[in-house]
């Protein structure tokens, strides 16, 4: 396997249908929104789909949520503890920041594509690696319209123990959703910062097939199943290290177009020499 050694930019179109693409926890859960009206879903919300479609592909994770566990491990310290090979570089004379971060990012995708900070209590090694891959916040084209609804749930969490055949309070609640929107985010993956990471061509095309299906198997409550659909993933390969354009300048080749409105047969503007591979999404 060949470390990556060209720069890519890449951009990802989404809609969302009556779903909640991403809860603010801070505003009750609503879905997203900056003070302009336009919907957001956090980068960090992102990563974490990658991750797990990385893993739906037999990819090793380090940051795996709770509920897509395929170890005994609860945590990032028991998970990174349990590896023998990192833990000869933890501590003692044999620590070794560079081996530890070496043996870190051959063991999980997620940490030569991300980066990760390794600082945990008992352990002597605290240093925090960089990803090549950087991924933006997504953004509506457009303000979003959110709908709020009232649900019942048919049975009380807990006993009334003064009244047992009466509701308690947690039977009502609200439910948010966003009823249309029209999202775009950008990212880029850096070679200088692959060449540290040891991340491929190889886990290049692993993100680009993880874009592709983004919201495969990311059913829920909130976001039923096809309320969530990648519609196209735009991918610019350099032809070098640096690149011929700065990302700024290969983003704005389609932000620019997108700001007349979305259509399927949308192409960003040409660059010279830069030529960009348009996916459509699963």
């Amino acid at each position: 396997m060949s470390v990556l050694d060209r720069k890519i930019d890449f951009a990802v179109i989404f809609t969302v249908r009556n779903a909640n693409p991403n809860g603010d926890p801070l505003n009750g859960n609503r879905p997203r929104q900056n003070y302009d009206g336009y919907g957001e879903v956090s980068d960090v919300c992102i990563k974490r789909k990658i991750r797990n479609r990385l893993q739906d592909m037999g990819e090793p994770i380090l940051v795996q949520s709770d509920d897509r566990r395929v170890d005994e491990y609860r945590s990032i310290k028991d998970r990174v503890d349990a590896n023998e090979r990192l833990q000869q570089y933890a501590k003692g004379k044999t620590k070794d920041n560079q081996l530890f971060a070496q043996i870190a990012c051959g063991s999980w995708i997620d940490v030569r594509s991300f980066g990760q900070v390794f600082a945990f209590s008992g352990s002597e090694v605290s240093i925090g690696i960089r990803g090549p891959v950087s991924i933006h916040p997504a953004v509506s084209l457009e303000p979003i319209d959110i709908t709020t609804i009232q649900i019942t749930k048919s049975v009380n969490s807990t006993t009334n123990t003064k009244d047992p055949d009466k509701k308690t309070s947690d039977t009502m609640g609200l439910k948010h959703r966003v009823d249309y929107g029209v999202y775009v985010f950008y990212g880029s993956i850096n070679p200088q910062l692959a060449e540290k990471t040891g991340f491929t061509n190889e886990d290049a095309e692993k993100i680009k097939q993880a874009l592709i299906t983004l919201f495969e198997n990311d059913a829920s409550s909130a976001r039923p199943e096809g309320s969530m659909e990648v519609n196209k993933v735009f991918w610019w390969k350099h032809n070098s290290k640096l690149g011929q354009y700065s990302s700024a300048k290969v983003h704005r080749s389609l932000s620019e177009v997108l700001k007349s409105g979305y259509s399927d047969s949308i192409v960003p503007l040409p660059l010279e020499g830069l030529e960009v591979e348009i996916y459509d999404g699963l």
